[in-house]
């Protein structure tokens, strides 16, 4: 059985070189603005981002599908690496530090393409997270500085800790009744949004999050990281797959309340 550690390590090799370039060009955002924030400028960025990781996938692994957003699927077969390059493009564009890098490995399954790799790059925050499946989850600045991460045991509603995305998406996806009466049952709440909620369910530090609109791009190495860590990662449908168009993750006990609330 493959273990997927060899693309684990290369994931990391990939982050470095993203970061590298992204880093650079967030440098230049933010700073005096008096217009608004610059989502060509942001867009480009994220192009460039995702150009550099293909050409890396394509040296490395040209046997591998790769999709990505800026310029969809290429290639075929059992294995496709998934690419988000600027997860979190607003913050990006507006000098706000949380946005990410996703990068995970899809492999073909009886039930689909299912994520066996996922990295997640936050170079800004100097934060990063990572897992392979059935080896567990991490985090820290690289592989050699790896602490384990574990979701909560919160069981009860009264005392758990609920984070969401933006009021407007669960209001037009018609929603939002359900998600206040959530957050009115819950000990806590907050708007975290993107990458950076699934990560602390992942750290169990948030016990679950949700999201009523997201891309395969966006959910997949979020998924692998969240189970890795003991949780669980649905679409708002309750369906484990990358294809519903909505995810919800949580520390496990609290996934059957979240999903029952929310439609």
């Amino acid at each position: 059985m493959q273990d997927h550690l060899d693309d684990l390590r290369f994931a990391h090799v990939i982050a470095d070189t993203a970061a590298a370039t992204s880093t650079e060009r967030f440098k230049k955002f933010g700073r005096e603005l008096d217009t608004k924030p610059d989502m060509d400028v942001a867009r480009d960025a994220e192009t460039e981002v995702e150009k550099l990781i293909r050409g890396q996938l394509q040296r490395s692994r040209p046997r591998d599908a790769v999709l990505g957003e800026g310029e969809g699927l290429e290639g075929t077969g059992p294995r496709c690496w998934v690419i988000d390059a600027v997860d979190g493009l607003e913050n990006f564009a507006r000098g706000v530090p949380v946005w990410a890098t996703q990068i995970s490995l899809l492999e073909l399954s009886e039930g689909g393409y299912r994520p066996v790799v996922g990295l997640v790059s936050a170079p800004a925050l100097g934060r990063r997270w990572w897992a392979a499946k059935d080896h567990g989850a991490f985090t820290g600045r690289n592989l050699s500085s790896a602490s384990p991460l574990r979701v909560s045991r919160i069981s009860a509603l009264p005392h758990a800790s609920l984070a969401y995305s933006s009021l407007i998406d669960w209001e037009d996806q018609g929603r939002l009744a359900g998600l206040l009466h959530l957050a009115r049952t819950v000990w806590r709440t907050r708007a975290y949004g993107d990458f950076w909620p699934y990560m602390m369910v992942a750290e169990g530090v948030v016990d679950m999050c949700a999201d009523p609109e997201l891309s395969p791009m966006e959910m997949a190495a979020n998924a692998v990281i969240v189970t890795e860590a003991g949780g669980t990662f649905t679409g708002l449908d309750g369906s484990a797959g990358l294809l519903s168009g909505s995810a919800a993750a949580s520390n496990g006990l609290l996934h059957d309340d979240l999903l029952r609330y929310l439609n």
